[in-house]
């Protein structure tokens, strides 16, 4: 199972780093263009926008995975393990509540904005594909905390399942 989520993990990381790879292409082209044929990217800060926020979201669950949110450690550094574990199990636990609610208001509002006909000014493209893509990877980073939150409960080693993404 983890071995599972860590290729999960990673394929939507990849995936979200490759959007951002290719939001900078198209920036750089803009400006480029802006400057020597004073022909931009048309639609491209609603591209750039759209962009960026896939890229975070399928870029979350490799962050939830690997352990990489900031943790302020300054009170309970001093705690037994058996504590500090229980802290950071319920800590995974109300990150992934957040996930989870972010992943259904998102979708929410993707239905919301489609039923709504809400386009982009410029390009008019329709702007729950924005909302939609924010879902998937809210979704398997709410998965990958409520699996971190077991683990921790359960008294296992939280680093198996960052292992190697192989």
């Amino acid at each position: 199972m983890f071995r599972a989520l860590r290729a999960l993990t990673l394929w939507f990381a990849l995936l979200g780093a490759a959007a951002a790879l290719a939001v900078a292409v198209m920036v750089t082209w803009s400006v480029v263009g802006r400057a020597i044929w004073l022909e931009p990217i048309q639609g491209d800060v609603e591209l750039t926008q759209m962009g960026i926020a896939l890229s975070i979201s399928l870029c979350i669950p490799w962050c939830q995975l690997k352990g990489a949110n900031i943790i302020v450690d300054f009170f309970t550094q001093k705690l037994a393990t058996p504590t500090i574990r229980r802290l950071d199990g319920f800590g995974a636990l109300m990150l992934a509540i957040m996930y989870a609610l972010l992943a259904w208001r998102t979708s929410v509002g993707a239905v919301s904005v489609m039923e709504a006909y809400e386009s982009t000014m410029i390009l008019g493209l329709p702007m729950w594909w924005s909302y939609a893509a924010l879902a998937p990877g809210l979704g398997l980073a709410c998965l990958v905390a409520l699996v971190q939150a077991w683990m921790h409960f359960a008294q296992l080693d939280p680093t198996r399942l960052e292992g190697s993404a192989a």
